[in-house]
């Protein structure tokens, strides 16, 4: 039997200098994973995990005074039924109607990562909601303005006086609450997981598509995080400018470079690609087969005998589906705890 730890996550290399918290014990609430998932790059730091702290970040995901008209929350696009990923749409929506040019990703095990987006441009948890918040078509709103409203509002006041203290609500406690809340999305309780604990087996073409996945996907699609956060560029056809990592860089050789997503859940979190170019795993498997443009940003992973594809037979996908399969989480995506 493989046990689940339970820590209190100290942190060393915060990128911002926040200034302390108070030394009141908050010590009432911790991060449980599996013992073989790695450690978490996220390591709280001074951004102590509490349950109050985490109850206020959920309130504030679900809220949408977080955007200029009041109309989108963070999980208009992160919908727990589908791992919080945004399945209603090939490219998300935010304020006005507006649209933006890529589907909103997946949201779990989030302590892991460490880099954010499509592109990679954020390293930080707590830095993350700034760019969806701020930006004109999603959210749209100004941190000052948000942390106005917040302190005009009897309950959201109260709160953030119970978790941080007698001070003025500002975007650092805003991004703090949010951080505890998205960390503490941790998917780990789907048939994989329940094999690698010796609690149940796997059918035979759940079995042989396992072995297909370590040889043709788990280079980047790392078990058990399902993902080596890398960011590769994966033979898509160039439908837009969106540059995906080279817009971070500014470097030619990271142009259309996107960041690999995790598989974990991947049943759930339809449409797939940045772009939401593709409805079903079989257009993806397509896609790695026999679909693959020889961009010469192409990742060298992706190639066989010089070109572009993995390379999988008929029965190989039938298999690997199978397998696929294994990775839904349904006590995440029914959890209450992490429900509004």
């Amino acid at each position: 039997m493989i046990s689940y730890k339970i820590r209190f996550l100290l942190f060393f290399a915060l990128i911002w200098n926040f200034s302390c918290q108070d030394d009141r014990d908050k010590s009432d609430f911790g991060l449980a994973y599996p013992d073989y998932f790695p450690t978490p790059h996220y390591q709280f730091g001074k951004n102590t995990l509490t349950r109050e702290g985490f109850e206020l970040g959920r309130a504030l995901f679900f809220d949408p005074i977080l955007s200029v008209d009041s109309t989108i929350s963070c999980a208009s696009c992160h919908s727990q039924g589908h791992a919080f990923a945004d399945h209603n749409t090939a490219l998300s929506s935010g304020i006005f109607g507006k649209t933006g040019n890529r589907n909103s990703p997946a949201m779990f095990n989030l302590a892991w990562q460490p880099v954010f987006m499509w592109d990679g441009g954020i390293n930080h948890i707590e830095v993350m909601p700034l760019a969806p918040i701020t930006n004109e078509v999603e959210m749209g709103e100004d941190m000052l303005k948000i942390a106005s409203k917040l302190s005009r509002n009897p309950s959201y006041s109260k709160r953030f006086q119970r978790v941080f203290g007698e001070k003025p609500i500002e975007s650092q406690q805003i991004f703090y609450a949010l951080a505890q809340y998205m960390s503490m999305l941790v998917s780990a309780d789907a048939k994989y997981d329940r094999y690698r604990q010796g609690k149940e087996s796997l059918s035979a073409d759940e079995q042989d598509g396992l072995q297909i996945f370590r040889n043709k996907c788990a280079s980047c699609h790392t078990e058990p995080l399902f993902t080596d956060f890398s960011l590769r560029n994966n033979g898509l056809e160039v439908l837009n400018d969106d540059l995906g990592f080279g817009r971070i860089t500014l470097e030619e050789a990271d142009n259309y470079k996107f960041k690999v997503p995790s598989l974990r859940n991947v049943v759930l979190t339809y449409p797939y690609m940045h772009d939401g170019r593709f409805r079903t795993l079989d257009q993806v498997l397509d896609h790695y087969n026999k679909g693959m443009v020889h961009h010469k940003n192409l990742d060298p992973l992706l190639m066989t005998n010089g070109q572009p594809g993995i390379l999988l037979t008929d029965t190989d996908k039938v298999k690997l589906k199978a397998f696929l399969n294994t990775l839904s989480d349904y006590t995440f995506i029914s959890n209450p705890l992490f429900s509004e």
